[in-house]
């Protein structure tokens, strides 16, 4: 019967092709382009075709999906929300703070507008979409998929990536497993469409995953596999490869995207009216569980379209299946999540691009990249300076976050110069000064001073440089760290919030900066902690004060979280 059923649907989507997209090819005697555009197909024929030309690996996700169901039944964790708002963020991770992001994959070739360009090459009159047939050719001759064979990593070594992460002070590292394009940079045993089948044939997570554990890092990985039901959409409009049968397995299902509204793009998607199958559901939570399963990552990472109304069930389930799979080997995994995606107590808030005003109870973290126009590699990119990372860094750690930075390699696996040096920087200020970020804790206060923020997501560049005025806040037992983000012009900094009645019945014992052997004098006055300064700059960036009390630092409030740490 099931094979019936299955004959009965290619036929009505071969008799849907006949009658909606190839009339003007019979008239004129052709037979039917397959690169013909498919946009009035309808959805659901769309999404039976992209399923038939997965069928191979139905046995493996029908196997995968059982131990999802019955790991995520078996633990302290059940696919509801309720029991998922009792996950707790591992103590490893707030004493992390810092952490790399790796955007690397087959859109690294073209090298050319950002990492969505596989999408925007398909979108008639993007700048993307002109560069592609000006250079390659009409797309249905040369589509994305022909960039795969030029996608060779000939000169990747993962031992030297991870050395330089270490080296930039990370202590956890995510790299990009699959983006939004479809291509698995990993070895899948549900995709044709991998790393280690096609273009490298390497297993290029994997072995960057042994060799950052092998540097004492975690491991982390990035999945934006869900987003793939639609990403591709663009070919359907067009004559391009994209409705070309053939490579349905790889475009995955290209369906077109339905939203009301510009909050539909991320913080709203219940104005999100794009179909997705339950069947391209179940692939996707087959394949986030593969991942967990083949390389035991402590973090996930998501996009944002796991909030999507039809994803959510399947979300939730994946989420009991991590956090029971991963206390098996240790603490419980973490699971990041975008605008209201997830309960806000079941997993971990990221700002993309952004920060916070203040101090948040839950745990966050905003993730951004060195460079300034992409996340993935593209020529004639720009990048940050090393001083607007650490000033970043010492904001969000103020306010109970964790910033992790993306780098975007080349094809062939060579990091840019520039990003590198950025990285080695960012390492040595930390090498100094990292007592006052790494394990610390935020104080009563974030910070002080006149530079504001510019809060939410994809604001982080709005803000204004900062000054010697501006301060920022964290606590590590009986110290108290006062990161100041601009050398002073006189010979002393002053500390508003430490004045006489800044630390009410706790007292200071000792003031000292961190890489510099000088003995600081220090004096509270009514207007705050006056502390005279060493006659030159320690480094170039942001400067430390490691102020000692009598008392632990951190105060009992409810912003450090909202669960006892574990």
């Amino acid at each position: 019967m099931v094979l019936k059923r299955n004959l009965l649907r290619r036929t009505l989507v071969a008799l849907v092709c006949s009658t909606l997209i190839c009339p003007l090819a019979r008239m004129h005697g052709q037979a039917p382009s397959p690169t013909a555009p498919t946009a009035n197909v309808p959805a659901e024929d769309l999404a039976q075709q992209w399923k038939d030309s997965v069928s191979k690996y139905d046995p493996a996700r029908t196997a995968m999906l059982k131990e999802v169901d019955r790991v995520s039944h078996e633990g302290p964790f059940r696919p509801d929300w309720g029991s998922l708002s009792h996950w707790e963020v591992p103590a490893w991770y707030k004493d992390a703070k810092f952490g790399i992001f790796i955007h690397w994959g087959v859109y690294s070739v073209p090298a050319f507008g950002s990492e969505w360009y596989p999408r925007q090459m398909y979108l008639q009159g993007t700048r993307e979409n002109k560069h592609q047939i000006e250079k390659y050719g009409p797309l249905s001759k040369f589509g994305y998929k022909d960039f795969i064979p030029m996608f060779k990593a000939e000169h990747y070594d993962p031992e030297a990536w991870a050395e330089l992460f270490k080296e930039a002070g990370a202590k956890y590292v995510v790299p990009v497993f699959e983006h939004h394009d479809g291509f698995q940079m990993y070895d899948s045993d549900l995709s044709d469409w991998t790393a280690k089948k096609m273009g490298p044939k390497r297993d290029l997570a994997g072995d960057l995953a042994k060799a950052v554990r092998a540097q004492g890092l975690h491991l982390g990985a990035s999945s934006h596999r869900v987003e793939h039901d639609w990403f591709m959409d663009g070919g359907r409009e067009i004559d391009s490869d994209v409705n070309d049968p053939k490579y349905a397995s790889f475009y995955g299902p290209a369906q077109v995207r339905i939203q009301d509204g510009k909050e539909a793009q991320g913080s709203n998607l219940s104005q999100d009216w794009t179909y997705v199958s339950s069947a391209y559901c179940e692939d996707w939570l087959a394949r986030s569980a593969e991942i967990v399963k083949k390389y035991h990552p402590d973090f996930i990472f998501f996009d944002w379209w796991i909030g999507q109304p039809s994803v959510r069930p399947y979300l939730a389930k994946f989420a009991a299946y991590y956090y029971n799979e991963s206390q098996k080997n240790g603490p419980v995994g973490i699971i990041s999540y975008k605008w209201v995606d997830m309960q806000e107590h079941s997993g971990l808030l990221d700002i993309e691009r952004g920060q916070l005003p203040d101090i948040r109870p839950q745990y966050w973290q905003t993730d951004t990249s060195v460079s300034n126009k992409s996340w993935g590699y593209i020529e004639h990119d720009t990048f940050k300076t090393p001083i607007f990372i650490i000033d970043q860094l010492a904001d969000v750690v103020s306010k109970n976050g964790n910033l992790l930075i993306n780098i975007g390699p080349r094809s062939d696996g060579t990091i840019p110069d520039e990003v590198q040096q950025v990285l080695r920087d960012v390492g040595g200020w930390l090498h100094v000064n990292g007592d006052g970020i790494y394990g610390t804790r935020p104080w009563k206060l974030y910070g002080e001073g006149p530079t504001q923020v510019a809060a939410g997501s994809f604001h982080d560049a709005d803000t204004k440089p900062y000054t010697a005025e501006d301060f920022r806040f964290t606590t590590k037992g009986n110290n108290l760290y006062a990161i100041e983000l601009g050398w002073p012009q006189s010979d002393e900094a002053v500390i508003h919030a430490l004045g006489t009645s800044g630390l009410g019945s706790q007292h200071i014992q000792a003031v000292e900066m961190l890489g510099s052997e000088a003995k600081l004098k220090f004096e509270q006055q009514s207007d705050g902690l006056h502390v005279t300064i060493p006659a030159k700059p320690v480094g170039e960036a942001a400067y430390v004060y490691r102020i000692t009390l009598d008392g632990p630092a951190q105060p009992d409030l409810p912003a450090q979280s909202d669960h006892k740490e574990k």
